[in-house]
């Protein structure tokens, strides 16, 4: 069974200068053991494309037209919010943008952790390596040390003291790593990946891409990373898609696309990669500027 089916996905948004169409029927399909990449300029739909999958634009702002989005062959979108909640965490992980706004900042590091991490138990006990019926003190003792575990892996020098922080005692690049452990930790079946490496050195960087890839090896998961670096879905895709303004405009094997590109979108962006050989003002840059989604 395919893990995930995207099908003529139309989303349109509301703001006070009416409602204006975003995603123009978004086609996409990933299977387990698959990195997809999707890039594109900032504002083409890529994220929104991703917290669709979760079910995670708000309905007062957004609405959807037509399509559907199959996990594991149930429509997304006809789930109510009760059902989505169990697949959130658990069945299907989030890795958000900014860290600033996706950490609640009166809270400790090591709590929010252990809260995902015990939402994922309640479904799945072998989640925090435990049995089934399990009481609660040993479900919180082995979500501590599943969290604690996590933060090791993304690269948190001494987790266990610095799991009783507070977030405004991170870094920007450490707090995006904790989001990283955040979306990792329920051990999901699918990874929505929105610009996860961002905010972190190239060391960093690297050891968070082959995390992302032996998980893929180790559980045989899906992956959507969502990025504008090219070199970053040239390392660790397998796939990748290009979006612009709302529209896929090509798909297919990484390397095919990269390398023989079919839309001239796509070239361009191929061509606005600096390379050790570009000399100053030799570098080419897409011209003008995203048109107006109104227009």
């Amino acid at each position: 069974m395919t893990l995930l089916k995207i099908e003529n996905l139309n989303l349109s948004m509301r703001s006070f200068e009416g409602e204006t169409q975003i995603l123009h029927g978004i086609d996409l399909k990933i299977e387990r053991g698959e990195i997809w990449g999707m890039v594109g300029e900032t504002g083409s739909g890529k994220s929104l494309t991703g917290l669709s999958i979760s079910r995670l634009i708000p309905s007062a702002t957004g609405r959807y037209l037509a399509g559907s989005i199959a996990f594991e062959g149930r429509d997304m979108l006809k789930a109510s919010e009760r059902e989505m909640r169990p697949l959130r965490g658990r069945k299907i992980g989030m890795i958000f943008q900014d860290p600033t706004t996706n950490l609640n900042p009166v809270f400790r590091i090591g709590t929010q952790l252990v809260d995902v991490a015990l939402h994922a138990g309640a479904g799945d006990p072998s989640v925090l390596g435990l049995e089934p019926g399990a009481s609660r003190a040993q479900r919180k003792k082995a979500a501590l040390k599943v969290a604690i575990d996590m933060l090791d892996k993304v690269g948190i020098p001494d987790p266990e003291k610095r799991i009783h922080d507070y977030p405004h005692q991170f870094s920007g690049g450490m707090r995006q790593r904790v989001l990283i452990a955040m979306a990792m930790i329920g051990k999901p079946d699918l990874l929505i990946a929105d610009e996860p490496t961002t905010a972190l050195d190239v060391s960093v960087q690297a050891q968070i891409l082959k995390l992302i890839h032996d998980l893929v090896e180790e559980r045989n998961i899906g992956v959507l990373l969502i990025t504008h670096n090219l070199g970053v879905v040239a390392q660790i895709c397998t796939h990748v898609a290009v979006m612009y303004r709302g529209r896929i405009l090509e798909t297919g094997p990484v390397m095919q696309v990269l390398k023989k590109p079919s839309h001239v979108y796509t070239q361009a962006l191929l061509d606005s990669i600096p390379t050790a050989q570009t000399k100053r003002g030799e570098l080419r840059g897409l011209g003008g500027i995203m048109p107006e989604l109104q227009s």
